[in-house]
């Protein structure tokens, strides 16, 4: 008679808990889209954009490291200038970061 009234109030107890169960797992799926998704989504659009806006005479860094000028930009190439008279062409995803003007000069 015990054991009946004991195994009753276990299996309710089982069954009441439902959304609470989740509630963890839905916050850490949260916390996950907002310090790694968000912000990666967030620099390849500003990636893209850079890439679309890239023109003739802008100041270059590779993914490689290299520093140079950009003499041609193609489809999906552009030109860098590296040193007089010395031309590279690498991809235009390869270019990380678009310098302010005069910031080689200051470099060399």
């Amino acid at each position: 008679m015990f054991i009946s009234n004991a195994y009753a109030e276990g299996a309710a107890a089982a069954q009441g808990g439902g959304i609470m169960d989740f509630l963890p797992l839905v916050a850490l799926v949260a916390v996950f889209y907002f310090l790694v998704l968000r912000p990666q989504s967030k620099r390849a659009k500003e990636q893209k954009v850079m890439m679309a806006a890239l023109q003739k005479g802008d100041e270059v860094v590779t993914s490689s490291g290299i520093v140079g000028r950009v003499t041609k930009v193609h489809e999906e190439y552009a030109s860098v200038e590296v040193a007089e008279n010395v031309e590279v062409k690498v991809q235009k995803i390869a270019i990380l970061n678009v310098l302010p003007k005069g910031s080689l000069n200051s470099i060399k």
